[in-house]
Order: C-alpha cells, then sequence, then structure tokens
C-alpha cells in the first residue's frame, strides 16, 4: 500500500491507543500454559498478535474475542503437536515466546515467519534454551526456520550480552516447566511486562536488581485489563511535540517505568508532556497532555536504550527538528529488528532532505532542518512507517510512504487516526 501524507499545522484531539503489543502477547501465552480460563479486556488486535493467536490455535489453544474481551482455553489434555510449520508472520516476539512455551513440549515444531523475521537472528534465544535442555535447531546463519524439541529441563543461570526483553521471557518460560530454578541477568534493564504478569498467573518470581528468576510451577487462568501500547502513541507524541499549536491528549496510556525512556529523552528535548491521569496496577496507565513547541538537542546514552528502543527512529525525525545536535549510541540492536533501523533512519531523513551521519551503533543530527516532501520506502518495517509519517507531517510538501501497510503490524487503525487529528 503507498499513501500520500500531507503536512499539518498542528495536531489537535484525543487519541486511544490499541492494546499493548508487548502484553498482548504475554497474556496470550501464559494463558494457553495456565489451567483454567484467562480473559483479558483491550488485547492488541494488529498483525503481530494475531501472530501469535494463529500458532497458538494451531496448538489446540481455544482464543474467542467477542465485545472488547478475550477468552483464552488450553486444551485439556495438553498443547497438541501442531500440522504443519507456525508461522509467526513478521513478529519476533511470537517467535521467541513459543521457542520458550515449546521448549519443554514432547514433540518437534516448526516455528517460521516471512522474509523479514526469517533474516533476524535467534541463536541468542536459541543457545540458552539448548542448555535447559530443549533440542534447537536453526538455519544456517542462525536464523529461523527454528526447529524445536522440547526435552526434560533443567533451571539453569543465563547470563544476557544484551538486554532483551524477548529472549528473557523465552527462558523464564522455559524454567516455569523446568527442574530447580531458572535466573536471568541482564546487562540493563529491558520491559519488565512478563514479570508484572506471572504473579497474576500464580507464579513465583523473585527480582533482585539486574535479576530475575523463577522456579517450575503450574499455572493458572487470570483476568486482567491489557493498557494502551505507548509505543502506538508516540508517533503522535513526537508529531504534537514538533507542531506548534499542538494540543494532543492520549487517554489510557501504559506507563510501565521500563518503557517510558523515550518520554523522558522527549521531556529533555524540551516537550511539554504531562501525565493528568494515573491508574494503578499490574500494568500502570495514564493520560498524557502534550503541546507542541520548540525542541533542543539531546545526547541519548547506551543505558537509556533499552526502555526507548522502540521509539529511536522517532528520535531521529524530533533531532532533524531540534535546535543543536542530536547523538544517540550504545544502539547496535537496531540493526536487527524488522529492518535495520540506523539505516531506515538515514534513509528516512535523506528522502526529506535532512543531513544524519551513521555510526554502526547509532547516529547524530544537526538541527533543526527544513524536511521537505519526497518519497519514503518504509522497508516493510512498521516503525518506519509510522516515523515517516509523523515526519512527514512536518515536512514542507507531501510525502509519499511505499509500502504504509506495514504499519498494521503494530496499529492497524494508525493512518486513519493520523488523519483524524491533523489539522490542515
Amino acid at each position: 500500500m503507498n499513501l500520500v501524507v500531507r503536512p499539518a499545522r498542528l495536531l489537535v484531539g484525543t487519541l486511544r491507543p490499541p492494546g499493548d503489543k508487548s502484553v498482548s502477547h504475554r497474556v496470550l501465552v501464559l494463558g494457553a500454559l495456565a489451567s483454567g480460563r484467562t480473559l483479558a479486556a483491550g488485547l492488541s488486535d494488529c498483525g503481530d498478535v494475531r501472530s501469535t493467536a494463529r500458532c497458538l490455535r494451531a496448538l489446540g489453544v481455544s482464543i474467542r474475542t467477542s465485545g472488547g474481551k478475550t477468552l483464552v482455553e488450553p486444551p485439556a489434555r495438553g498443547l497438541r503437536r501442531p500440522r504443519g510449520p507456525l508461522d509467526c508472520g513478521n513478529s519476533g516476539t511470537t517467535l521467541r515466546l513459543l521457542a520458550g512455551l515449546l521448549a519443554a513440549e514432547p514433540f518437534d515444531a516448526v516455528l517460521t515467519g516471512d522474509a523479514s523475521l526469517r533474516r533476524r537472528p535467534m541463536e541468542r534465544v536459541a543457545a540458552p534454551l539448548r542448555r535447559m535442555g530443549a533440542s534447537v535447531r536453526l538455519a544456517s546463519g542462525g536464523r529461523a526456520p527454528m526447529r524445536v524439541r522440547g526435552g526434560l529441563l533443567k533451571g539453569a543461570v543465563h547470563r544476557l550480552e544484551v538486554a532483551s526483553a524477548q529472549v528473557k521471557t523465552a527462558l523464564l518460560l522455559a524454567g516455569l516447566r523446568a527442574q530447580g530454578r531458572t535466573r536471568v541477568v541482564e546487562p540493563a534493564p529491558s520491559r519488565d511486562h512478563t514479570e508484572r504478569l506471572l504473579p497474576l498467573f500464580g507464579a513465583a518470581v523473585r527480582r533482585r536488581g539486574l535479576e530475575v528468576s523463577v522456579r517450575g510451577r503450574a499455572l493458572r487462568g487470570a483476568r486482567l485489563r491489557v493498557p494502551g501500547d505507548f509505543s502506538c502513541a508516540a508517533p503522535f507524541i513526537a508529531a504534537a511535540a514538533m507542531l506548534p499549536g499542538s494540543r494532543l491528549r492520549a487517554e489510557g496510556v501504559g506507563l510501565n517505568p521500563t518503557r517510558l525512556g523515550f518520554l523522558r529523552i522527549l521531556r529533555r528535548m524540551g516537550a511539554r508532556i504531562r501525565v493528568v491521569r494515573r491508574r494503578a496496577g499490574t500494568e500502570p496507565e495514564g493520560t498524557l497532555e502534550v503541546r507542541g513547541g520548540n525542541l533542543r538537542a539531546t545526547t541519548v546514552l547506551a543505558r537509556e536504550v533499552p526502555s526507548a528502543i522502540d521509539e529511536l527512529l522517532l528520535l531521529a525525525v524530533l533531532a532533524a527538528r531540534a535546535r543543536g545536535v542530536t547523538r544517540l549510541r550504545g544502539a547496535r540492536e537496531l540493526r536487527v529488528k524488522e529492518s535495520d533501523r540506523i539505516a531506515s533512519a538515514a534513509a528516512l531523513l535523506r528522502a526529506l532532505g535532512a543531513e544524519i551521519r551513521t555510526f554502526p551503533d547509532g547516529f547524530e543530527v544537526r538541527g533543526p532542518q527544513r524536511l521537505r516532501g519526497g518519497r519514503v520506502d518504509c522497508r516493510g518495517d512498521h516503525r518506519v512507517a509510522m516515523a515517516a509519517a509523523a515526519a512527514a507531517l512536518c515536512a514542507d510538501g507531501p510525502t509519499a510512504l511505499c509500502g504504509s501497510g506495514c504499519a498494521a503490524v503494530s496499529y492497524p487503525a494508525f493512518f486513519r487516526e493520523l488523519r483524524r487529528l491533523a489539522r490542515r
């Protein structure tokens, strides 16, 4: 799908983003492991979460949605062997979490996905699962398709070289059915949705600094509400911050502290954002009010990357509009996302006439620069499509987004909401 986005004077109105994608994946997988029913309100209906649901149904799990609520019921006799490969689509979260789920199952299963997913490295989840006793084989280069055959798992200590909530979750899922305790130690904090959800499902989780651990334990079904996805709200927040006069209200947004690195960076850049209402719970949420204005440059350090990883493409766009030199380093992980997001950031800005300097682990942008209209290749990456749309609102002329349909991977209604909120 090719779409033209025209410049806007400002953004005005109220946004309620869809359910948090990361939480939704985990609720489905934990519900598939639990005895009894799991009922979740507000689950995301995006393409990635549909991939997880499709794979779980192929394993015998019943998943039904009605009236904004999703009911998950595992099969009475345990997960069944799938009749064919499990297609994870574009979702790395689906593949990695299911690898942990399947690590204790007494059958073979093949996990695969689209061309983009099959290019992403998977050895860092495969290797620790092998150490626990599962058989995990990958295609050449350590990539999917991944063949998993479960085994009698033993708890282990895993020291991750790169902070990764997906890898951490896969190992904790395996640890729930392993003998002894499974410990995961990260070099920096990653998002902690799994640790927050597990006690709801009856698991005992121990957290000490950068270590999280579990013991093998049966889960029970749970009832919960999924907050709005901060990463889906972020492009609108960024655009409103760049357009003077904007007045945006984002309601029901997840405010998990491990996801709010981008919010902290934005405020440091001078964005006027305040939380006007908070709701405590397993996953905190609230309402954000954003006012447009002038931005200043900042430096983002490596320790800030994990809590802002999904929004760093937007940082490049903001940097082009901010006064001074914005620097990002320590973000090599961006190279192995749905696209090489450092290269994608460079291609996006250059297509709109801006300059950017890239490094193996980040970029540097001097601003403010004018953005002209242009033609942007979304590279099959939903984050590129949404960041390009935010940039297009601030450009001097119309911008053609090539392959913009990939935004549906995380936010099917993204462009409809953009049209509703933009004032021209």
